[in-house]
């Protein structure tokens, strides 16, 4: 077998692990996103009130937001979730780059 086709061979299995990685991670935003609007409507036609609160990361910097009566603890935690995941990226970061680990779709590159 030639270089080349093992290349190809390698590339391909590569591009479909990835798609089927793609299509998971869509399903599964889907179906949580299905779950927030049945609870949201379920809430709203049962009369009760409501509290929700987010986080948006654009980059490093996180967006909290929130409404509702118990919205204040719902920004409260949102912020210490955001923090704590920037904390956790930031030393996993530092442990990859100390131990040499380099993502998996570079291994394959002459």
């Amino acid at each position: 077998m030639l270089a080349s086709d093992r290349i190809v061979r390698q590339l391909s299995d590569e591009a479909t692990g990835l798609s089927r990685a793609l299509a998971l991670f869509l399903l599964g935003f889907f179906i949580v996103l299905l779950g927030i609007i049945i609870l949201a409507v379920a809430t709203l036609a049962s009369g009760g009130s409501a509290s929700f609160g987010g986080v948006i990361f654009i980059g490093p910097i996180p967006i909290v937001f929130g409404a509702g009566p118990k919205a204040t603890w719902l920004i409260l935690f949102a912020i210490v979730l955001s923090a704590l995941s920037i904390i956790v990226f930031v030393l996993t970061r530092k442990r990859m780059n100390k131990s040499g680990v380099y993502f998996s779709c570079f291994s394959s590159l002459p």
